[in-house]
């Protein structure tokens, strides 16, 4: 451990495991450690199964009943891959693909007047919707129309609106959408948590919607891939790959101190032995005094022996529930995986709700999205906390990722990994090499 790197990164999380492998591509020396003696962090994936029932203090799990422990992979953070999205690109670009195999989730829906509905996509879906009238559903198609036929670079494909004034809100009056088309399109297609993208430019929502569309014209189900055996097994793939390019791992290696000089990082220390570097990338629970918290999130882990109704027993879902549809600040989201990612045993599905905490009595907050689950068999309720760092780390260069947020999809903390780097290095990650499709990667 006494040598020299470019960077040291704490904690074998998600982000911080994708920072290495990016980081390690890019020509740095790269020392990775975690005081842990796994990898994953925050958001490892439990298995067997009694590891789950142990970190909840549940009784063990009996096996007549779950079938084999070992045929568990229980996500506690668990998140969908948009196929068109950031960590798919990441994932491509850098190789790690080689070492993960994915499959598709089948199903994306959205919350109404306490039904779920498929989410519409294109023209054709959406007049067959039924979370619109008719009238509504011509508008919407109208505008779904333009969304994908606009190209940024040719002003001919605006329909006299100008794209880099008009808000959002303004872009939907113009096709005439109702408040519930606006909130579905909204928190559904653009993925966006509250109503203040509202204000904002509307191509950015644009660029939202066209990501989703491009997405499910991937592979044509739903937007959303999950990888086999569940997400444990993405920061062990950026973990290879950053010791295929010369980076060190070091588990279950306390970290005593963060060395400073003149305010700015020169290295590690662990026990006795300290290595020098030039930047530290770490997860918030390595500098508790160089964070901040801004709130909190409950997640709810349920196993359930039965596909969610009205989803066409679809074996792998994402729902959302919109917040006006319950009255609350914050989306309700809900990912369902099954054993046909071999991640429960034959016949089970582990189905995860999660929102953002906005009062006293977090677990009556997420009871809209048990409802609609149905029967379950065992739950496990967390409410973790939510940090962000308190400056962006180029006079320290201690760079900090933020803590995992309610969403269901990857593209948050894909944007927090890029803009991190983007920081560490003055420099954009490059996606101009990335490959065309998932299986056109090298071999």
């Amino acid at each position: 451990m006494d040598e020299e790197y470019d960077a040291i990164v704490l904690g074998t999380g998600l982000k911080e495991c994708i920072l290495s492998g990016m980081l390690s591509v890019s020509g740095k020396k790269v020392l990775h450690i975690d005081r842990n003696k796994y990898y994953g962090g925050e958001s490892a994936s439990l298995t067997p199964l009694s590891e789950l029932f142990t970190k909840f203090g549940a009784p063990a799990p009996d096996e007549s009943t779950y079938g084999r422990g070992r045929d568990w992979n229980v996500d506690l953070i668990p998140k969908f891959l948009m196929a068109n999205g950031q960590l798919v690109k990441l994932l491509i670009h850098t190789g790690v693909t080689r070492y993960l195999e994915f499959k598709c989730v089948e199903g994306s829906y959205v919350y109404k007047g306490g039904k779920i509905s498929k989410v519409p996509v294109d023209q054709k879906e959406a007049l067959a919707s039924d979370l619109m009238g008719m009238f509504e559903k011509r508008r919407f198609r109208n505008f779904l129309l333009f969304v994908q036929d606009l190209k940024e670079d040719d002003p001919r494909t605006w329909k006299d609106l100008d794209i880099n004034s008009t808000t959002t809100l303004q872009l939907y009056e113009k096709f005439g959408l109702d408040k519930n088309t606006q909130d579905f399109t909204g928190h559904a297609l653009a993925f966006y948590r509250d109503d203040a993208y509202l204000d904002d430019l509307a191509i950015k929502t644009i660029r939202r919607i066209k990501l989703y569309s491009d997405s499910l014209a991937r592979y044509g189900k739903s937007p959303y891939l999950y990888p086999m055996y569940g997400l444990g097994e993405l920061p062990q793939g950026f973990a290879r790959l950053s010791a295929i390019y010369g980076g060190t791992y070091m588990l279950d290696k306390p970290v005593d101190e963060i060395v400073l000089e003149n305010g700015k990082v020169v290295g590690v220390r662990s026990g006795s032995e300290v290595a020098r570097c030039k930047q530290v990338y770490c997860d918030p629970s390595y500098v508790p005094e160089r964070v901040k918290k801004v709130g909190q999130v409950i997640r709810c882990i349920c196993l359930l022996n039965h596909p969610v109704a009205n989803t066409k027993n679809a074996l792998s879902t994402q729902i959302i529930i919109p917040q006006k549809q319950v009255n609350r600040r914050s989306d309700i989201y809900i990912s369902v995986v099954s054993y046909t990612h071999q991640v429960a045993a034959e016949g089970w599905f582990i189905a995860m709700v999660s929102t953002t905490v906005e009062t006293a009595d977090p677990s009556k907050e997420i009871q809209p999205a048990l409802d609609l689950l149905g029967a379950v068999h065992q739950k496990f309720i967390h409410v973790s906390d939510y940090f962000e760092p308190t400056d962006n780390g180029t006079e320290s260069q201690i760079f900090i990722s933020s803590s995992y947020d309610a969403t269901t999809h990857f593209e948050t903390t894909c944007m927090d990994v890029v803009d991190i780097f983007k920081r560490g290095t003055g420099e954009d990650f490059d996606f101009s090499k990335v490959k065309a499709d998932l299986g056109q990667e090298e071999q």
